[in-house]
């Protein structure tokens, strides 16, 4: 029968998307690796695969639609034999429904280059099987409720339940036949219930009411899929999940800017070989080693253990229209000044351009913001989870310093570094800083 293709989970937090573009149109032929359409997740724009053989028989979804839900069917594949007249949207619809509402979350469907993690709550089928037909197996498996007493959940819900210590013997499912699914998970969290002698749930503050100002006074900016999830991840982060607190320190860049001058006079001005260093490359190679000094900073929280990372993968924010994104430089301690500048540069221009790959902006363990090129001499960021620390970066500055018991002016910096005071201390953050210091403080060090 034909095979929808769904709104693909482009990202593990991916709710919904654009449809930017069809590079296809009904009737033409796809081969597994054509690029059909381009997605607008609320990170990037991304082009999207066919993975199976067959002919475009009918386009659900136009070019433009904003608010499209994952595993929403956008277009149908005709396989050889079938045509147009053999395609029932209404029960395509309902059979991907049914494959989201295993857990309310993203299903693995044909036109997605990546599975997601809520493909391990899916039993495997066999190598042949069409994503399709896989995906309603998978359905109909899920539905099946357990017996001899044991409570309806589904694998994914019941992981969960168990990371955040919810019993759910407390909750009441919302999945077939009453079956405990992710949204019920989810929904516990949010209200505080699900756990023995949990209060009843608080009232969620309201948000701002429009009406309390004059239609006049203001104009209103829509919300797109990137503000939200800002909204909601730091929201997360800074009231609900990571203990925040900072560690400031003042860095002398009396060297680094020599060193800097220096190494950029050497640069050809054109062609392959042409760079231009920065501060922030240098404050990037700094970071990387000084977590390598110092590894108990370069960690993550887990509920069952503290990962100690042994590569410095750097996030480094980047501004772009509506929101920030912060690419990763992976391995930053193995790279030299060069290249690491290197791929900053490529990286923010493609993240302005909305054209990086989830694998280039995902995971990571420690993440460097600057807002010195704004002037801003001092500030403290959000703990951007999973990383267990965050450095915010002030502008360079002449100051009054004493030096040998004389003041004298200096190009000085601030930085201050965010922790999340589960895995990284204040005795640990404050070592990191302090390696930190060394190696700004002496950049020929960093060759070492």
């Amino acid at each position: 029968m034909p095979t929808p293709i769904l709104m693909p989970a482009l990202s593990p937090t991916m709710e919904e998307g654009a449809l930017a573009k069809w590079n296809v149109k009904e009737g033409d032929k796809v081969a597994p690796g054509d690029v059909i359409a381009e997605i607008e997740t609320d990170k990037a724009t991304m082009e999207v695969e066919a993975v199976d053989e067959g002919v475009i028989g009918k386009i659900l979804v136009e070019a433009g639609a904003e608010n499209v839900k994952v595993n929403e069917p956008i277009a149908v594949l005709l396989a050889e034999g079938e045509s147009a007249d053999d395609i029932d949207v209404s029960a395509l619809k309902a059979g991907a429904g049914a494959a989201k509402g295993n857990d309310g979350a993203p299903a693995p469907q044909p036109a997605a280059r990546k599975e997601e993690d809520a493909k391990a709550a899916t039993p495997p089928d066999a190598a042949k099987q069409s994503e399709g037909a896989k995906a309603r197996s998978d359905a109909a498996d899920a539905r099946a409720p357990k017996k001899n007493g044991r409570i309806f959940a589904s694998p994914l819900a019941k992981r969960i339940a168990k990371q955040e210590g919810i019993d759910l013997s407390l909750l009441k499912g919302s999945g077939p036949r009453g079956r405990i699914v992710k949204r019920d998970i989810e929904k516990a969290l949010k209200e505080g219930v699900g756990k023995p002698g949990a209060a009843a749930p608080a009232v969620a503050p309201a948000s701002v009411d429009p009406r309390l100002y004059p239609p006049e006074s203001y104009d209103a900016v829509k919300l797109d899929g990137m503000r939200k999830t800002i909204a909601r991840r730091l929201t997360q982060s800074f009231n609900q999940e990571v203990p925040h607190f900072p560690l400031n320190i003042d860095v002398e860049l009396t060297r680094l800017l020599e060193a800097r001058a220096a190494l950029n006079a050497m640069a050809p001005k054109e062609g392959e070989g042409a760079y231009k260093l920065s501060v922030n490359d240098f404050v990037v190679k700094a970071a990387a080693m000084a977590l390598m000094q110092v590894p108990h900073a370069n960690a993550t929280y887990t509920d069952e253990a503290i990962l100690l990372h042994k590569h410095a993968d750097i996030g480094v924010a980047v501004a772009i229209e509506g929101g920030l994104i912060t690419p990763i430089v992976w391995k930053a301690e193995t790279k030299g000044l060069k290249r690491i500048s290197a791929e900053i540069k490529d990286l923010a221009s493609r993240a302005r351009a909305r054209k990086l790959k989830p694998e280039e902006y995902q995971g990571g363990t420690f993440s460097v913001s600057n807002l010195g090129m704004f002037g801003i001499t001092s500030f403290a960021s959000i703990v951007n989870q999973p990383h267990g620390a965050i450095m915010s970066v002030g502008a360079g500055e002449e100051r009054a310093v004493v030096r040998g018991g004389q003041i004298v002016a200096r190009a000085m910096m601030t930085v201050t570094l965010t922790c999340d005071h589960r895995v990284v201390d204040g005795a640990v953050g404050a070592e990191f800083l302090a390696a930190f210091k060394k190696l700004i403080e002496e950049p020929s060090a960093m060759l070492l």
